[in-house]
């Protein structure tokens, strides 16, 4: 199988991702990257979460106490975190206008606000709509945190196997996913 890939990802959003609130994140690059700007590194990863740059006001009102959930038994402290999900990169679309990414604000769980700087910071880069089919991990892994996985980048290589696909459930089904990308693909078009 060889070493699994991760891409960070605020807790907040991976929890909508997996109760299928939402099926896409959205990229820039982080402080770090190597490139100065945001690279997709494998169509197939691990959903890594991360708590310190959550922020409430960021989340539309009905999502704000999903960040509480996930914090409540975080602590900066932790040594180990666990992982509970998988994804497959359906699709990458890079947007440049608000326009269209206005056109996506029914779609996840962001504020118009976050959104709009997400899009505005390093302005003459793209903002990756990374479209992913994601799944449940029967076995979630519990790794330590390991130094290699601190700061603001984005992906991240595990010592741990990537998961098989039977140990893989799907978060939608194969048509909730199918409605849902059809549904976000019309409105970008």
């Amino acid at each position: 199988m060889g070493n699994a890939v991760a891409l960070k990802e605020w807790a907040s959003a991976i929890k909508a991702l997996e109760a299928g609130k939402q099926i896409f994140i959205m990229r820039k690059g982080g402080i770090i990257e190597e490139t100065r700007d945001f690279q997709v590194q494998s169509h197939d990863f691990l959903l890594y979460p991360t708590y310190e740059h959550q922020r409430r006001e960021l989340l539309k009102e009905a999502y704000r106490g999903v960040i509480d959930e996930t914090l409540a038994n975080w602590s900066a402290e932790d040594t180990h975190v666990t992982i509970t999900s998988y994804a497959r990169l359906i699709e990458d679309i890079e947007i440049m206008e608000q326009e269209r990414l206005n056109q996506l604000f029914p779609f996840h769980i962001w504020t118009e606000n976050f959104t709009e700087e997400r899009l505005k910071w390093k302005r003459k880069n793209p903002l990756h709509i990374m479209l992913l089919r994601v799944y449940r991990l029967k076995q979630p892994i519990t790794i330590p945190i390991e130094q290699a996985y601190m700061g603001c980048k984005s992906w991240i290589q595990l010592g741990n196997e990537a998961p098989g696909d039977d140990g893989l459930e799907p978060v939608l089904n194969d048509e909730q996913f199918a409605a849902q990308l059809a549904e976000i693909k019309r409105v970008l078009t």
